[in-house]
């Protein structure tokens, strides 16, 4: 064999899995009303949807243990970005964020992917949509809801009120706001589009969680205490267990104990 020849192997198999890798990233399907969404699809076994949070995408999930552990582990892991968000379409109208329009377009993406079944993670934001998505879709059988307690589950919490204006503009920004606020606009986030987020944010009642009837994992990091009581989440929901890990709101879901947590959960019977 030639040095060229070798050389030419070699460029092939790199352009090769180049394009792979960007097959797995690049994939989007048009939802219920004509938004796109974008979303990764990499591994092969039992479908895993992970779910990002505030002010992010789906590739937060790319700094976490959980993900490499779980396509490590042999499970087919798929990560939308929620639209408003990352490479899915971003509009500004408040017409297209109502009435639960994420949680639909997980329904449609699920439907887009001919999943007959599948598990799920959320984080912060992701789990208030995931909980709603697990009043809506039977095809989901185990549940993952991270850094979250049970304040998402009153329509007039305050902390959401908050936020929805202080990103809209409604409002001066606060000791609670002004972080999250300056954070979003140093990485150039649309700041209409989170308030929207923030104003039409899934909400689930405590009787409609009360009829949830698969198993739940609730994992909180251990000095993340802004999102209300994780007992009365865990009393909500009644096949639900609580594990606390050590960890803040923004990392806990980043590190090796959430993903240990999380396929321990997921490989028990």
């Amino acid at each position: 064999m030639t040095i060229k020849y070798a050389l030419l192997l070699v460029l092939t198999f790199l352009f090769l899995n180049q394009q792979q890798a960007q097959e797995n990233y690049s994939h989007h399907f048009t939802s219920h009303d004509g938004i796109k969404i974008a979303f990764t699809d990499e591994g092969s076994g039992q479908t895993i949807v992970l779910l990002h949070g505030f002010i992010n995408s789906g590739s937060s999930w790319n700094k976490s243990s959980v993900k490499k552990e779980l396509l490590k582990s042999g499970y087919r892991v798929i990560v939308p970005d929620l639209r408003g968000n990352g490479n899915s379409d971003q509009p500004e109208n408040g017409e297209a964020y109502q009435n639960n329009a994420e949680v639909k377009d997980l329904v449609a993406l699920a439907d887009y992917l001919k999943l007959e079944h599948y598990w799920a993670i959320g984080y912060s934001r992701g789990s208030i949509v995931l909980a709603k998505l697990l009043t809506l879709d039977d095809r989901i059988q185990k549940a993952i809801i991270g850094g979250m307690g049970a304040d998402f589950t009153n329509a007039d919490w305050d902390r959401r009120l908050a936020f929805a204006d202080a990103f809209s503009g409604r409002a001066e920004l606060t000791e609670l706001t002004r972080g999250a606020v300056n954070y979003a606009t140093s990485i150039g986030a649309n700041l209409k589009i989170l308030g929207l987020q923030q104003d039409y944010q899934p909400v689930t009642s405590p009787e409609e969680l009360s009829n949830i009837s698969i198993p739940v994992l609730i994992i909180c990091g251990d000095v993340d205490t802004d999102n209300g009581d994780l007992k009365e989440l865990q009393k909500l929901i009644p096949k639900s267990n609580l594990k606390i890990v050590t960890g803040d709101h923004n990392n806990t879901y980043k590190q090796e104990n959430f993903a240990a947590a999380s396929l321990e959960f997921f490989n028990s019977n």
